[in-house]
């Protein structure tokens, strides 16, 4: 099931913005598809990014991916938990799995789609 709480990116990431803070993390879908994560490299607390920077790197049995920040503004917390136990992307994507926060001044970006818009997303990559 994709939370309708947050916002999702067309390269699987998902966001809940609270308050001015962006979480951030990757879709059920998307850990799926990278199958067993064995190691998460988080960004640098501070760090800057605009959209469509790469923020994290996951790797997993299978590959290497980049996270990408759907959204601007700087990094100002990472979830350190993940550099022991990185399988709590696969095991709790919208939860306990969170990759960072962003703080941002702004709105979400346009092209972000709620559940409903993801869940197409989703179907029409299957077809």
């Amino acid at each position: 099931m994709i939370p309708d709480d947050r916002k999702y990116s067309k390269e699987h990431e998902w966001v809940r913005l609270e308050g001015g803070v962006a979480t951030v993390g990757i879709t059920d879908f998307a850990q799926d598809q990278l199958t067993d994560i064995v190691f998460v490299e988080l960004p640098e607390v501070g760090r800057q990014v605009k959209v469509g920077d790469p923020v994290a790197v996951l790797e997993s049995v299978k590959s290497v991916s980049d996270v990408y920040a759907p959204l601007a503004g700087e990094v100002v917390e990472v979830n350190k938990a993940l550099e022991a136990h990185p399988e709590q992307v696969n095991e709790a994507p919208y939860e306990g799995g969170w990759i960072f926060k962003i703080k941002t001044d702004g709105d979400l970006p346009a092209d972000l789609v709620d559940a409903a818009g993801y869940q197409a997303l989703l179907d029409s990559q299957e077809a």
